[in-house]
């Protein structure tokens, strides 16, 4: 569907399976490259959308540094960061399955907010400026489900390494009765603002 500009490489600077097959559905060819040990802690009174921003960008920098001068020369570096926000309170990733029951305690019968930022770093000396650093929100609304139920989902181990303890895309589906925004912000990667901002900057081109 879309092409890289002649000679970039994209560097994904994440282990997310599902921000993965978002640029395979693309067709854009990628090298995988997760920072490991670099995502930085909310500090105190730091607003979700504000953190999350931040957290990309660390991310889009530990890769960066791991590249060599002539692959970084080409390379466009993409990064994302997703979280929770419940009344403003930042959920991360749940500690073990009992911490992660605890979330979804916290979130069934309510609705919180979904925020995914994005930081792309372009080829050095690429038109337009040296980083884009954006983030979209949505809004999910959880069914009240009975602590049982939510239990059995925590159990599937699933929640382990998500953000709010919960996979919208996968087994944990059923949680949510609707969302208002964006499917793709939720599950990790707001594609729609991502495509117009790569497709504005010359990044890519349709295919064909």
């Amino acid at each position: 569907m879309f092409r890289l500009a002649p000679g970039l490489k994209l560097i994904l600077a994440s282990a997310s399976p599902r921000r993965r097959q978002f640029l395979e559905e693309w067709g854009l060819p990628f090298v995988a490259a997760p920072p490991a040990g670099v995502e930085p802690r909310p500090e105190v009174n730091e607003q979700p959308d504000a953190y999350t921003r931040r957290a990309a960008h660390a991310k889009a920098l530990a890769a960066e540094r791991r590249l060599d001068p002539a692959t970084r020369a080409r390379a466009l570096i993409l990064a994302a960061d997703t979280v929770v926000a419940l009344e403003g309170d930042i959920l991360g990733k749940p500690r073990h399955e009992a911490h992660a029951l605890e979330m979804l305690t916290r979130l069934a019968g309510r609705e919180h907010d979904v925020i995914s930022a994005v930081c792309l770093l372009p080829p050095l000396g690429w038109p337009g400026g040296p980083c884009e650093l954006f983030s979209d929100m949505s809004r999910v609304f959880f069914h009240a489900w009975p602590r049982p139920v939510l239990a059995a989902y925590a159990r599937t181990r699933e929640p382990d390494d998500k953000a709010g303890a919960y996979a919208i895309q996968g087994q944990g589906a059923f949680l949510a009765e609707r969302v208002e925004g964006s499917w793709s912000t939720v599950v990790g990667l707001p594609v729609t603002p991502l495509a117009r901002i790569l497709l504005k900057r010359g990044l890519i081109f349709p295919a064909g």
